[in-house]
Order: structure tokens, then sequence, then C-alpha cells
């Protein structure tokens, strides 16, 4: 006989259900607050702060190179005014006084087939002598160096004219300009010397800035570069030469195959001797005394250079397009040629002379 199930087993079977219903619920239903409760507190949330973002450091800015001396190479640019001054350049104005102070010396063509210097003096201004007459040529020349000062005694023809219409600052004797005083010791003309400090002090006018010399002490291509022991070449009727001395390190002006010696003692010399080879066309307004007309040397334009340094030489080329511009010297490859630190003489040849 099969029993049956018993009622109380099926009700408490069902209640056990119940309860384990209701327990389930209570659980979802508590489960369902904390849940809402989780979300609604702050307290049970965790924000993540942004990180911020590192600060570039800021480069260094490179620090200018110094700008050294333009006219000769040698420590910092210099302030003071730049004055050019004419020299006499014949056996009757030698010894020359305060040549080697210059920074750069042109040799040019007067007349006659002689020659006369240009000396700029930028870093020193020492005592002058023999100061002698400009050229219609020398404010083309100088004019490249801006608002700079020209000492001379006077000017023929239409030198002073040309000189007044351009940027350079006459400071003539004939009319009176500060600084120049007569030797006794020297004939005259070649007795008129000049103080170029108290130029200075009376002009005021512009420092240095590049007429395009670029400097450096040494230069790979000395390495392959011939043989520039001696410089010879014609300006005008008159043989210009030079010898690099190997102790003193400079090229040594000769005349005559003897050292050129100036009235310190000392011979007139240079580290570097740039020959430029210029037009060179005859100026019918200035005449001298003789009946010989002065010669006027083109420095706008282009042409040859040769650089002699160190006892080498390189060949080069030269241009200025205008008045205004710095004369560019370059090798023949388009390279700018480097003089040696301390100065040089710029000799103006004609076209076509000997170098």
């Amino acid at each position: 006989m099969t029993a049956r199930p018993s009622k109380r087993t099926t009700l408490i079977g069902g209640g056990v259900v119940a309860v384990l219903a209701v327990g389930t619920f209570s659980a979802i239903a508590l489960n369902g607050n904390d849940t809402k409760k989780s979300a609604a507190s702050p307290a049970s949330s965790t924000t993540a702060s942004p990180t911020p973002s590192p600060t570039p450091t800021p480069k260094p800015k490179p620090k200018p190179k110094p700008v050294v001396n333009y006219l000769n190479g040698i420590g910092a640019a210099s302030k003071t005014p730049v004055i050019a001054v004419k020299i006499d350049d014949t056996e009757n104005g030698r010894p020359s006084v305060g040549l080697n102070k210059a920074d750069i010396v042109y040799i040019e063509q007067a007349e006659g087939g002689l020659t006369r210097l240009l000396a700029v003096f930028g870093t020193n201004k020492p005592t002058v002598e023999p100061v002698r007459s400009a050229r219609a040529s020398d404010a083309e020349l100088l004019s490249q160096y801006g608002k700079i000062s020209l000492v001379a005694s006077g000017g023929g023809g239409d030198s002073l004219p040309t000189l007044d219409r351009s940027v350079v600052k006459g400071v003539i004797n004939d009319r009176g300009g500060a600084g120049f005083f007569r030797d006794n010791n020297r004939p005259a003309p070649y007795n008129l010397g000049s103080n170029l400090a108290q130029v200075a002090a009376a002009t005021k006018t512009a420092p240095a800035k590049s007429v395009g010399f670029s400097w450096a002490a040494t230069d790979t291509r000395l390495a392959r570069a011939k043989n520039g022991a001696s410089v010879n070449t014609m300006v005008g009727g008159t043989p210009v030469s030079f010898r690099w001395n190997t102790g003193l390190h400079r090229y040594v002006r000769t005349i005559s195959g003897s050292p050129l010696t100036l009235a310190d003692g000392n011979s007139a010399s240079t580290p570097n001797v740039l020959v430029q080879l210029c037009r060179v066309a005859t100026d019918y307004t200035d005449v001298d005394v003789a009946g010989n007309p002065s010669q006027y040397t083109h420095s706008v334009g282009s042409g040859r250079v040769v650089l002699f340094r160190n006892g080498k030489r390189i060949e080069g080329k030269w241009s200025r397009p205008n008045e205004a511009s710095p004369t560019k010297y370059t090798d023949l490859a388009g390279r700018p040629l480097l003089l040696a630190p301390g100065g040089a003489y710029v000799v103006l040849a004609t076209n076509g002379a000997p170098v």
C-alpha cells in the first residue's frame, strides 16, 4: 500500500519555499538599496585627479658671437671714429710717421706714375706725417666705410667737390680743419702733420663697420697654396714690393730691395697684402704743376685679386656693386678670402699689372 504524502510536509515544504523566496527577495532588495546608496554617495566613489602636464624647460638662447674688430680682426669692434689720411709715398716724404698704427693701408696711383697712400685708422689715433692732398677717387673708395673722416692737405681739380658730395667728411688743412701742425724738421710741402686724437674729438664721425674683410688665424687652403714669400707688382710707374719675414711673421715693404723704414725705426709691415686689380682712368680735371693729370682708380666694379698671407698666395676675385657696398673678396670657388688678424695693405694696381 503506497504511502501518500503528508500535507504538513507539503505545507512545511511550501513554507520552506516561501521562506526561501522571501529571503531571496529580501536579499535582492537589500542589494538593490545598497547599490543605489553606493551610486548616490560621493563618499563611496573615487574620482581620479588629472596628472598635470610637465612644463617644458625653455632652451637657452645661443649667445651671439662677439663681433671682432672689422679692420684688423683683433679684439672687439672699435667704437671710436674711423679716420683716413692721405700720406705721401715718395722719397721726399720719407720716413713716414704713424703708418704702422693704421689698420688698412691702400697704395694707389696719383699722377706722373707716382703712388700715394690712403691709411685708415680705426683702432689707433696717432700723429701722422706727411699729410698730402686728396684725389677724386678717394671719395669712391672710402664711401664703403660710411660717414668717416678723410684728412688731407687740400685737393686739386674736382677732388674736394667730389668729396663734399659723398658721405665722407673732409678734414682739410686748406679749409682750417682740426688737428693739423707743421713739422719744422721737414721741408714743405712734406712737413704737414695731423694729430688724429684731436681730429677724432672734433669730428665725431662714425665707428668702423664691415667693409668686406674676413679675418681668421688659420686657413686650411694655405697647405696647398702656392709660394707667396714675395710680392711684386706695379702701381702706375712705381714698383711695389713686399717680402715675407718669417721672424716677424709679416710682409715687409721693400724699396729697391731694402726694407722701408719708418720714423720710429721699424719697418713698414703687415700680415696681409691684397693686390687688387682695378680699372684706372685719367682724370684731366686734376693736373699737377708739371702738367701731369691725376689717375682715377675705380674701386666699384669687379676683377682679379691675389691674397698674400703666411708666405703663401691665393688667387681670387673682388666685387663691389656700388659706392655704399663693401668689397667682397673670394677665392676662385667663391669662398671668402681669410686674412690673418693684424691689418692689411691693399695695393690698387691697374688691370693687367704683373702680380
